[in-house]
């Protein structure tokens, strides 16, 4: 039974991957030259190829134990994207992503990070934070993690505690750090082991689900 593994793939291999988002839009050419455009999918997928990042043996063993522990495209893991993996452009404040608006009742706010501000904002949900890095505030000031909520750090879930949650119309915002949840896109890996004491492995691709 496909599961998904709460484990991080090799940080120093992912750094020196390559990747990143598609979308799936469908276009129709009119008669007058004219398009149509329609978005197939709501949220994007990424992708990545980490093969870029196996250099040595010690590299490739590793990633081939990896490999096999989640039994090729079987089970998920985490993966961090070197480019995309906090909630601002610098370490994460509790101002950063808006969350919601408290109404005095809701205690649950799913974490989230908004693309643009202007034209059509982009809202991801963010299922994978890293643990310790979640940062929350309540109009403006920041909450306190175990005294006024927790962070279920395998869903992105924010829960406040009771006596803490929000008041009707105050703000609700969070900053943290998180991966996104992978699988490997193939069952077979090609290891190249033509260079003494070094190895490669052409491919390795990597793509976003859902878990």
């Amino acid at each position: 039974m496909a599961a998904f593994h709460e484990v991080l793939f090799p940080l120093d291999i992912a750094l020196r991957s390559a990747g990143g988002p598609e979308r799936r839009t469908e276009i129709v050419t009119l008669g007058s030259g004219r398009e149509e455009r329609n978005a197939r999918w709501a949220h994007s997928r990424r992708r990545w190829d980490a093969g870029y990042g196996v250099r040595t043996i010690a590299a490739l063993s590793t990633v081939v134990a990896f490999f096999e522990e989640r039994r090729g495209r079987l089970h998920g893991f985490r993966w961090r994207d070197r480019l995309d993996h906090s909630s601002g452009a610098g370490p994460p404040s509790p101002l950063d992503q808006a969350l919601g608006t408290g109404d005095g009742e809701t205690a649950v706010f799913p974490l989230v990070k908004i693309y643009g501000s202007v034209h059509a904002p982009y809202r991801r949900t963010i299922e994978k934070p890293v643990a310790g890095s979640v940062r929350v505030a309540v109009g403006g000031i920041e909450q306190t993690e175990g005294a006024a909520f927790v962070c279920d750090t395998t869903t992105g879930a924010v829960t406040f505690l009771g006596g803490h949650l929000p008041v009707a119309g105050a703000a609700v915002t969070a900053g943290f750090l998180f991966d996104v949840p992978v699988r490997f896109d193939t069952d077979y890996l090609e290891v190249d082991l033509t260079a003494f004491e070094a190895g490669a492995i052409p491919k390795i691709p990597l793509v976003e689900i859902r878990p």
